[in-house]
């Protein structure tokens, strides 16, 4: 077993069994990092290592032979965005001008660790969650962490903005890792490199103790190799609620058989099942290869996966489209910026955005390669107050949206869209979605995916629907070094 590329249960049995102690599974990965990610040449996709992993590696073993118990995270080698707060590390979003920040946990990163989680470092990412500028700053570059390579070609998009993160597991360098979208970042970046990702539903994860861009959009979700560790992540992280959770968003009643029962955390228990008998998907097929040329590898992918997908008993409906109305969301994320972020700055070392702006401009050489216009437009342009017309206009138009997403998959009868352009209207709605890896083109060594997007609070479904592509697909692919 290749102990940077096992899985949570390969690794727990390992535990089991007295063949691997937590030191070693931790110093394995610390190894890892330091030979193909940190070095000269390297893939820059983790930005800082936890001095005190080995430590609590040991904490965990001396703990196991104590008492046996081993929950579900135990021992496990997590990686976390650097935009998601880490007690004892730094929470800069990949600026600079943060470095300092070393608050309190992350809201949806505290239960993580009480089952026993070791957070062996923050990962890069495109600085502030690329959302700083538009002057052709590349995905996975921030002033602190330098530039993300993709592992499968360095030649290639890392995408973003959660690149270090899904970097990070598709290199083995940690088991599972944390991102957080608001228009993409999760998503994008875990296709791209051949990972699963998960966007939960808006408001499913506490964001107390996440750097921000909107609270209309803000989600962390989980990025692992497989489906099964991603659902074990993704119900840690949801076990708490966060002080700014969408409570008045109801569970589907296929998921929970009461409404007035809490949403599990256990979303392991939907990953069962052969076959795809009665479950219906949609297919945005126009939208999805608008710009492909013919012939293309991803076209066949696509076509493959429709072909199983029906023999595996699934009923597919072809060709859906829906208005897509998200050109509103950078009018939102404009007024709704400064807003959160200066909310976000009274716990930090720096107190507000304009702090940010003004160290920016005095170490312009590090911290303004690319520049700062979308900050300067959020600062200069926005109240803080959320009064604007514009924005609440803006808002409206996500309301219509979401009924239309509502509408589109009552009157299909659907129970999961497959396609990508769904994933980017996702975000704008708070509906979920995932990817999950399909293949692995030839003439660039690129993972291909597939995208789903579900009813909100509907992921149980859409996990178990990922759970058995997974297993019919049998695909498995990792970058070589």
């Amino acid at each position: 077993m290749d102990i940077t590329y096992a899985s949570i249960q390969e690794l727990h049995e390992s535990y089991r069994t007295g063949k691997l102690t937590v030191k070693e599974v931790v110093l394995a990965h610390l190894a890892r990092i330091a030979k193909i990610d940190s070095c000269e040449g390297g893939l820059k996709s983790v930005i800082e290592v936890n001095p005190n992993a080995l430590f609590i590696a040991e904490t965990l073993d001396r703990r196991f032979r104590e008492t046996k118990e081993m929950p579900q995270l135990f021992g496990i080698p997590v990686l976390v965005k650097d935009n998601i707060n880490a007690a004892g590390l730094h929470t800069t979003a990949g600026s600079v001008a943060l470095m300092g920040n070393s608050p309190y946990n992350a809201n949806c990163l505290d239960y993580v660790i009480e089952k026993g989680a070791v957070i062996i470092g923050k990962t890069n990412l495109t600085e502030f969650a690329n959302y700083m500028t538009r002057e052709g700053m590349p995905n996975g570059y921030s002033s602190r962490g330098g530039q993300t390579l993709c592992p499968y070609n360095r030649d290639m998009d890392v995408s973003g903005s959660s690149s270090g993160s899904a970097v990070a597991v598709a290199a083995g360098l940690c088991t599972v890792s944390l991102g957080t979208e608001t228009s993409g970042s999760i998503i994008s970046p875990a296709g791209v490199n051949g990972v699963v990702g998960i966007k939960p539903t808006l408001g499913l994860v506490g964001r107390s103790g996440i750097i921000p861009i909107s609270h209309t959009f803000d989600t962390a979700g989980p990025m692992a190799r497989n489906v099964t560790d991603a659902a074990i992540l993704l119900g840690l992280m949801t076990a708490s609620d966060g002080d700014e959770a969408y409570n008045a968003i109801r569970p589907s009643k296929w998921e929970y058989d009461h409404e007035d029962e809490p949403a599990p955390t256990d979303y392991t228990k939907f990953l069962e099942g052969e076959d795809l008998k009665g479950i219906r998907i949609g297919l945005n097929r126009t939208n999805e290869f608008a710009r492909t040329p013919e012939g293309d590898e991803s076209i066949a992918n696509f076509d493959n996966l429709c072909n199983l997908l029906k023999s595996a008993g699934a009923t597919l409906v072809d060709n859906l489209e829906m208005e897509p109305r998200y050109d509103t969301r950078m009018t939102i994320m404009q007024y709704e910026f400064k807003a959160c972020m200066n909310r976000y700055l009274k716990r930090a070392n720096i107190k507000t955005l304009d702090d940010i702006i003004q160290y920016n401009q005095a170490n312009a050489p590090v911290a303004l390669k690319y520049g700062q216009s979308l900050l300067l437009d959020a600062q200069n342009k926005a109240s803080g107050n959320l009064t604007e017309p514009a924005y609440l206009e803006a808002l409206l138009e996500r309301e219509k949206a979401i009924d239309e997403m509502d509408k589109l998959f009552e009157t299909h009868n659907l129970d999961v869209i497959l396609g990508d352009a769904f994933v980017y209207i996702a975000p704008f709605t708070g509906f979920p979605s995932m990817t999950i890896p399909t293949g692995q083109r030839t003439d660039n060594n690129m993972p291909l995916h597939a995208s789903w997007t579900a009813r909100r609070l509907d992921e149980g479904r859409m996990l178990k629907i990922a759970y058995i592509v997974e297993k019919l697909l049998g695909v498995s692919i990792k970058p070589e070094f």
